[in-house]
């Protein structure tokens, strides 16, 4: 059965700590450290103590490769890399996010491919790779075309990764076919980042459902074919009013993750 993950990057710009207290208070079943978004992410021991402390697992990291993240953890993309596996092994996680390179990261980019899958073979951590976009101005919203900006290429799917991560957000960025991409990764896919889009070029991250992306088909499809991998709720509440507005939205979702998933709920699914 999948595990139902909530990234600390749901509950910015509160802290990573915080992430932890609403994952208990909700019932999530473990949560995904974005590494970057606040100090506490940066230090292994103190995720280590946040996960004891309020008896949830970390199922994932994810490596600071984010345009913001650029210097956490040394600038060198491959130490970053190794960093967050060994956050990994320390908190018991099996899985580190990481997105393509970056086309200016040419000696990372040239052989990220092949590193991805030494990084696995040394570590016994799985690297999944994260789809992207291609980046659009707004002038290009009508347009499916855009800046190439990552190499291989911001679709995981056509390349040999061993392990994906397939972000419906990402997805709706790119006009990206959800399920096609799902079914294209097949066995290889291991991470979902459940969130949802409306097409735009701003890559939304909204509460799955809220958008027009077969969210609730590609939970049904995972289900149906007995995916174990883990779905983690990476959403953008940064807009809302309070925390009462923020506990209803991480609320929502689980819920939805659960219903499509065919899982009973395992905590307060509402506030």
């Amino acid at each position: 059965m999948s595990v139902v993950g909530l990234s600390t990057s749901s509950v910015y710009p509160e802290s990573s700590a915080r992430a932890f207290s609403y994952a208990a208070e909700l019932g999530y079943d473990a949560v995904e450290v974005m590494v970057g978004m606040d100090g506490v992410s940066q230090e292994i021991d103190a995720v280590v103590a946040l996960s004891s402390h309020h008896g949830v697992p970390v199922c994932s990291v994810h490596a600071p490769c984010l345009l913001f993240t650029q210097r956490v953890w040394g600038v060198e993309p491959w130490g970053k890399l190794q960093k967050s596996a060994e956050m990994a092994q320390a908190v018991g996680a099996d899985v580190v996010v990481v997105h393509p390179a970056f086309r200016w990261q040419r000696d990372y980019a040239r052989e990220f491919v092949d590193g991805i899958a030494a990084l696995e073979e040394s570590t016994g951590i799985a690297f999944a790779v994260e789809n992207m976009y291609p980046w659009r101005t707004s002038k290009r919203q009508k347009d499916s075309r855009g800046l190439e900006m990552y190499v291989p290429g911001w679709d995981p799917s056509t390349e040999t990764y061993a392990n994906t991560t397939l972000d419906v957000s990402h997805a709706s960025t790119a006009r990206s076919d959800l399920l096609a991409m799902a079914e294209a990764m097949g066995d290889r896919l291991r991470h979902v980042h459940l969130t949802d889009g409306t097409g735009s070029a701003k890559d939304e991250h909204l509460v799955p459902g809220r958008g027009d992306m077969p969210a609730a088909e590609l939970l049904q499809a995972l289900a149906g074919r007995g995916f174990e991998g883990h779905v983690v709720l990476e959403i953008n509440t940064r807009k809302v009013e309070d925390r009462d507005e923020r506990v209803a939205d991480l609320a929502e979702s689980l819920a939805f993750a659960r219903r499509h998933l065919g899982q009973a709920a395992t905590g307060p699914a509402t506030p």
